[in-house]
């Protein structure tokens, strides 16, 4: 039985809202609902840790209650609070009783569960936005912390000879393994995984994780870099900018752009190789 801690907290500032998903995504929360003066999180029961979470929110000094859902009562809640995402005329993310998008480049549908966030639609949003200005044309590709494999299901909708997608939980590889069959998909492999280790170079790689596990993987991301790859990153915030940027210069790559949404950022960094 997995049952799920949904946190209700009380909040009615944004950029606190931001540091909070940020700071509860780093103790193994993965789905968020954003709600007017209220952030809801959600964290598989097994994973949660009381304490830690107290010494988070006490930082914040704000109020908060927890509720446990069990198994079978999951699906119908997060169906409920699932929205698709749309980005501009290029792609739409939506389940399967959504109706369906005719005037887009390009339509993934998904079974939405757990390993989904609406709190993290800025970081799907920029990263689907700035995957739309790169050629995915015959190039392997690589996501990181791939979720419900939406990154991956695009990469090859747009053209990728291979995508190797991974993740280190359990429940994400189901998931994504079940959405990539149902948007017959042939190329994307999936894998579990808790870091980033890889066995053959790439072109792209995507990673929409968070900072901390970002700067873990530096250098394993550059490894699977070929010399002028390039590595699309979010789930950062505007904060973590210069810490991760650094973090790459150091290590051979270029900074080419940077976007922000609702305080939080997308960096497109460029591999110069032993240059």
């Amino acid at each position: 039985m997995r049952n799920t801690v949904q946190l209700s907290i009380a909040i009615t500032d944004d950029n606190t809202k931001d540091e909070l998903i940020a700071r509860l995504s780093a103790l193994s929360f993965d789905a968020f609902e954003e709600k007017e003066n209220e952030l809801l999180a959600f964290i598989e029961e097994i994973n949660f840790d009381s304490t830690a979470v107290e010494n988070v929110l006490s930082l914040y000094k704000t109020k908060f209650s927890s509720t446990i859902i069990e198994e079978q009562n999951w699906n119908a809640l997060w169906e409920s609070n699932f929205d698709p995402v749309v980005v501009d005329d290029f792609c739409a993310i939506r389940a399967d009783f959504h109706e369906p998008f005719t005037d887009k480049q390009h339509e993934i549908i998904i079974t939405p569960k757990m390993s989904f966030g609406t709190g993290h639609h800025a970081t799907t949003y920029m990263m689907i936005s700035e995957m739309s200005k790169l050629n995915f044309n015959g190039k392997a590709v690589a996501d990181f912390g791939t979720g419900t494999g939406v990154l991956a299901i695009l990469a090859e909708k747009m053209g990728s000879s291979f995508v190797w997608a991974i993740d280190h939980d359990d429940w994400s590889i189901e998931n994504s393994q079940e959405n990539i069959e149902k948007n017959d998909c042939s190329k994307v492999l999936i894998q579990k995984a808790d870091r980033f280790a890889p066995q053959q170079k790439f072109d792209l790689i995507l990673a929409n994780i968070n900072k901390s596990i970002i700067l873990a993987n530096v250098d394993g991301l550059l490894f699977g870099l070929k010399d002028d790859g390039e590595v699309l990153l979010s789930g950062l915030l505007k904060g973590d900018e210069q810490d991760v940027v650094s973090a790459f210069r150091d290590k051979g790559c270029r900074h080419i752009s940077t976007v922000e949404k609702n305080n939080w950022i997308c960096l497109l960094l460029k591999y110069n190789g032993n240059d």
